[in-house]
């Protein structure tokens, strides 16, 4: 058995976490309270969700600019053929391209957050699949990361727009801001994103949807939220 031994800090914010349900303006100004650390903390929102992740027409995934961004930006690459490839790399684009990116990528370069493509070369960036599957990072219609308007996506994604899909407990797992927000920054990108997570519920989920929440960041406890 492996025993995690927390630092001094964590232990510290753990004392102020009390075992309760806190609504969103409660939690929030907890969090925001909590011993800093020497870096700019990422908040995140994690759900468990009352859907069957075996089950096709339950899964969950796609992507959302939230309002107030996430305090941060990533690293975009792009499969695209010919002029648009530099149109890529000007929109934002670490990497653009069509085989010699493929063969890359395939080679083992993951040094990028976010994959788009456009869908004239599936078939081809389809290969990648045991590579990029694993890692979150295959392109998808569903995600907004297949799509005609490349140029858009990169720009988007680079500024830090979310993707989401959720694991095979039922759970998502997304960023929504940072600790050096102002409260009304990060209440308005959860709330944002709970609107729309409610908005997508799959026809085929009977019961409770959103089972609970829990507000966190990088090196803080999870605080349980109210639904």
């Amino acid at each position: 058995m492996v025993i995690t031994k927390h630092s001094k800090r964590f232990r510290e914010s753990a004392g102020k976490v009390e075992p309760r349900l806190y609504t969103l303006d409660e939690a929030i100004a907890l969090l925001l309270a909590l011993p800093k650390t020497k870096f700019d903390q990422t908040v995140e929102l994690h759900l468990n969700l009352g859907i069957d992740p075996k089950q096709s027409d339950q899964t969950l995934r796609g992507a959302l600019s939230l309002p107030q961004g996430i305090g941060g930006t990533k690293k975009v690459i792009c499969f695209v053929d010919g002029a648009a490839a530099e149109q890529a790399k000007a929109a934002g684009a670490i990497e653009a391209g069509a085989d010699d990116l493929i063969a890359k990528v395939q080679g083992g370069w993951l040094d990028f957050d976010v994959a788009i493509a456009h869908p004239t070369l599936m078939s081809k960036v389809g290969k990648l699949g045991r590579v990029l599957g694993p890692q979150g990072k295959m392109p998808s219609p569903k995600a907004g990361t297949v799509t005609a308007d490349v140029v858009q996506a990169v720009k988007e994604f680079a500024a830090g727009k979310v993707e989401f899909r959720n694991d095979d407990g039922g759970n998502l797992h997304v960023i929504v801001g940072k600790v050096s927000f102002a409260a009304p920054a990060l209440k308005q990108n959860v709330d944002a994103f709970l609107e729309h997570i409610r908005r997508i519920r799959p026809a085929a989920v009977k019961g409770v949807y959103i089972k609970s929440l829990t507000l966190t960041a990088t090196m803080s406890p999870g605080i349980k939220l109210a639904l």
